[in-house]
């Protein structure tokens, strides 16, 4: 029996400017449908030669031991949970940052945003139009897994701004900046995880592969993950647009969580709330004094890279994410729900 789903990706922005702060959302939503008839979608086999993979760089340690990265990088700086079933060896030094996914022993994702890291055959920082000089990115990505055979789709801002890249039995996701054409982020990955995430339009034949749902605990651990990630990678971007990085706010942290719990318990995706109101006044309930404040939401994003890549490809969120004058951040996330609260607060002022 043939078993087929498509899941419809669909990207909104919405900006909003209110008083003395900006207020800014990314949307990111998945849907299913079932064809009415599920005989009817083909599958040709086209024999095209696929780009060989890497012989150097970060991405030759994908389906190697998690021992491998420890010998060469060191212990990491912490490890997390992911959504996704494996852990994230974070790696947070001055000049890399990675994040490496480790499943029974063995490395099966691996993200890059730091700028020293060898990421053959790319480079941080690289123009989208040199990438396209090297390889021809497809809209439609088929493979085979077990006894299944994918699909990907890319629409054309996929293919702009992120698009994807088989090379041998690996996946490479390059992560532009629309606004400047250079490769903020690449994330490598094998035909198992790159399933589990689901980042693009799929459909399928034979068996979806699909991740165990998390316990509570796990959704707590992983969104805490995430909270951190976006945080340094911030701060990260800041520093290399050469704008001066942010402290961390616990207090803001925590009315940026309230927000995304809130949320995501009433299926409502909005700056302002019926039960607490708008920014100002969560940050006035939650007794933080401030000069200037913005918020940036989002949710059902795969995770933290791919969050921080929607917000800096969206104007309004850019201004915020880049906002000179903000001197704070505390970041919110619950189960997948996600939001920024920048402050510049008074005292911070020269």
């Amino acid at each position: 029996m043939i078993r087929i789903l498509v899941f419809l990706t669909i990207f909104l922005v919405i900006g909003i400017s209110l008083n003395l702060f900006q207020t800014n959302d990314p949307i990111l939503t998945d849907q299913s449908k079932q064809p009415s008839n599920d005989e009817n979608l083909q599958y040709e086999s086209e024999e095209e030669e696929l780009p060989e993979r890497p012989t150097e760089g970060i991405s030759t340690y994908i389906g190697g031991s998690i021992q491998s990265i420890i010998d060469q990088f060191g212990e990491p700086d912490r490890t997390e949970l992911s959504y996704y079933g494996y852990t994230s060896f974070v790696y947070n030094n001055e000049d890399t940052y990675m994040i490496v996914g480790e499943k029974e022993g063995v490395v099966v994702m691996i993200s890059v945003a730091g700028e020293q890291t060898n990421i053959a055959p790319f480079e941080i920082g690289e123009n989208l139009e040199s990438v396209y000089k090297k390889y021809t990115m497809q809209p439609e990505v088929e493979f085979t897994y077990g006894d299944g055979v994918y699909r990907f789709e890319l629409f054309e801002n996929d293919l702009n701004i992120r698009p994807l890249l088989q090379l041998g039995d690996i996946f490479a996701q390059l992560y532009f900046d629309n606004f400047t054409g250079e490769l903020l982020f690449v994330r490598f990955l094998d035909k198992e995880t790159i399933l589990l995430h689901r980042p693009y339009d799929l459909t399928y034949r034979g068996t979806l592969v699909e991740n165990d749902p998390l316990t509570d605990e796990q959704w707590t651990l992983a969104d805490l993950a995430s909270e951190k990630q976006i945080f340094e990678m911030t701060n990260l971007i800041r520093k290399r647009y050469s704008i001066p990085v942010v402290e961390w706010d616990e207090d803001t942290r925590n009315v940026a969580y309230n927000h995304s719990k809130e949320m995501y318990e009433t299926e409502t995706f909005s700056h302002v709330s019926e039960m607490s109101g708008d920014l100002s006044d969560r940050l006035r309930d939650g007794g933080i004094f401030y000069e200037m404040a913005g918020e940036n939401i989002a949710y059902q994003y795969t995770d933290s890279i791919s969050v921080v890549s929607g917000w800096l490809n969206s104007k309004g969120h850019r201004d915020t994410f880049l906002n000179e004058q903000f001197t704070d951040l505390g970041v919110g996330v619950y189960r997948k729900y996600y939001t920024q609260n920048f402050l510049k607060i008074p005292w911070d002022e020269d």
